[in-house]
């Protein structure tokens, strides 16, 4: 951010370019008006990006520095000039019929309503469903640019779809419709590179997919980000993902990431970064669009980072509460020893795996600590399973079991991973809202125990898992009906703003899409967030790359 001081230095003769910047961020700050349709301006696309960007940046700049001198009202006519203009349904449809013309097959351009419908709604999260207007399904990075270079010169929303596992409304259409582009269809291993640990692939391949593939060839490395089953690594690079797997190999904004191919809104295609495990050449523009959720471009080829695979065993252990079991991870934690993943599952959500009746084991129902432990031979897992069990017990812990095979150390992290199955089983006939926050470590007991008071005096049904190593949590809340499905909705905003005040973020790992855009101002402040618009002003002037995120 430039000092105020430089600002106010500023000679007579920038007095123009202030008065644009400040109608640009009148425009930036006018989040409410409904979108408006409006004809197809064609948009030619610049050979060279520098002049807009150039310009950009410095009224950019600019207009974020204007925040220090305060808002300037906003008066309607500001407020019509605020949303992207887009095309007419007349404009739409030539889009379309071009977007037919280009690829000739019905397998890549569809308007099947059920189709529509699929890519607008999701299973997953209780979002405002709306479906896109067509679905385009591009095999290479040069159809993605065919497809893109179509929604400029129409003025069509564009918005990415990966796996569709998001929880919080990322691919959802716009009101006016758009071009969904789903990248299913893009799902190749490009190359392996065993040496240097690392693996060239497309967007649409899962990550359990690219570590079957890995054990299938013996290789014995693999990649460690771990949502959920059905995550793709288009959308785990966009949603700025991690897992259970965090605690020991961090999370998607951390270097697992090496490089990106990316289509920006003007058609033109960029790499990120060249495949050297470390660069200090410049911006880090990798991590731009890591968690940019398809606004900033599309991704079309990923380089990503391996691990070594080595030997692992897992171990529950139970406690009189979650403040002591915080507790004992902090200490685990600090004394450097062998962990892989630890995962705090509370009473009600043991107590709903022993309902669900997958499970060849009856539990204690209380919170309870699920322990992944790694290290490279056997014995330096039992030396860490007798440290960790000894810490535990300082705190309550009882009931200790460290998994005696392979095989009953894969089946006690299945009953952790079972967890949504497993928690519907507490109320029958119900549906879960699945939502996660993260706070500092050593908040987490606070915030933990404050959200679960507030959820008993709600009368909700509700499960809690944390991936408590890091600070993250997540909650399962159950209801039947709309009136439960309000007061659901209002139980996930109390536990937001109850992380944000605790220091914490909104989201851990499932990406903030629609369902948790309203929190970015408290969260990151008014500064941060105007940043990030003038970077998607610059990058996509045009506002058609997944509007509203």
């Amino acid at each position: 951010m430039f000092p105020t001081s430089c600002f106010q230095r500023l000679r007579p003769s920038t007095i123009p370019w202030t008065n644009l910047a400040r109608s640009r961020f009148i425009k930036q700050h006018a989040l409410t008006l409904s979108r408006r349709q409006s004809s197809s301006v064609p948009f030619k696309s610049p050979r060279s990006w520098s002049p807009i960007i150039i310009g950009s940046i410095a009224s950019g700049l600019i207009g974020y520095s204007l925040s220090a001198f305060g808002k300037p009202s906003l008066n309607s006519e500001a407020l019509e000039e605020t949303e992207p203009k887009y095309g007419t349904p007349k404009d739409f449809e030539q889009a379309i019929k071009e977007l037919r013309a280009l690829f000739n097959s019905d397998d890549v351009v569809s308007t099947d309503p059920e189709d529509l419908r699929i890519h607008g709604y999701s299973e997953n999260d209780y979002h405002p469903s709306v479906p896109h207007t067509v679905i385009v399904y591009p095999r290479n990075t040069e159809d993605v640019v065919k497809i893109v270079k179509t929604a400029v010169k129409y003025r069509m929303p564009i918005t990415p779809f990966s796996g569709g596992t998001c929880l919080e409304g990322s691919y959802r259409s716009t009101p006016v419709g758009g071009i969904c582009v789903d990248m299913s269809g893009m799902n190749k291993i490009i190359e392996i590179h065993e040496a240097d640990s690392d693996l060239v692939c497309q967007p649409g391949v899962g990550w359990m997919e690219i570590n079957e593939t890995l054990q299938k060839k013996g290789i014995p490395l693999f990649f460690p980000l771990d949502p959920g089953p059905g995550a793709t690594i288009g959308g785990m690079m966009s949603t700025g993902c991690s897992g259970t797997n965090a605690v020991r190999y961090g999370t998607a904004k951390g270097e697992w990431f090496l490089n990106a191919t990316v289509v920006l809104p003007s058609g033109e295609v960029i790499k990120t970064r060249q495949r050297a495990r470390k660069s200090a050449a410049g911006f880090d523009t990798t991590k731009l669009f890591i968690g940019a959720e398809g606004t900033l471009g599309i991704i079309t080829e990923v380089t990503i980072r391996l691990a070594p695979v080595l030997p692992t065993s897992v171990a529950v252990v139970h406690f009189p509460d979650v403040k002591r079991a915080t507790e004992a991870v902090t200490d685990v934690m600090n004394r450097g020893v062998g962990i892989q993943c630890v995962e705090l599952c509370d009473s009600e959500f043991m107590r709903s795996i022993n309902l669900f009746g997958a499970s060849q084991r009856k539990y204690p129902e209380q919170d309870s600590l699920f322990f992944k432990f790694q290290g490279p031979t056997s014995a330096s897992i039992a030396e860490t399973a007798k440290i960790v069990k000894e810490i535990v017990q300082k705190y309550g812990g009882t009931g200790f079991e460290l998994a005696r095979s392979e095989q009953e150390a894969r089946d006690l992290w299945e009953d952790r991973k079972n967890a949504l199955f497993s928690g519907l089983a507490l109320l029958e006939g119900s549906r879960g809202w699945s939502t996660d926050v993260c706070v500092p470590v050593s908040k987490l007991p606070q915030l933990v125990y404050e959200t679960k008071k507030d959820l008993q005096q709600s009368g909700l049904v509700s499960i809690v898992i944390g991936h408590v190593g890091d600070g993250n949590f997540h909650t399962l809340l159950l209801f039947r009906n709309d009136k439960e499905l309000e007061g659901v909705r209002e139980a996930v905003h109390r536990m937001v703003e109850r992380a944000i005040n605790l220091e914490g973020t909104c989201t851990g790992e499932h990406g903030v899409g629609i369902g948790k855009r309203e929190y970015l101002y408290k969260e990151l402040g008014e500064g941060t967030v105007e940043l990030m618009r003038s970077v998607k002003k610059t990058l996509d002037p045009l506002g058609l790359f997944n509007p509203g995120r």
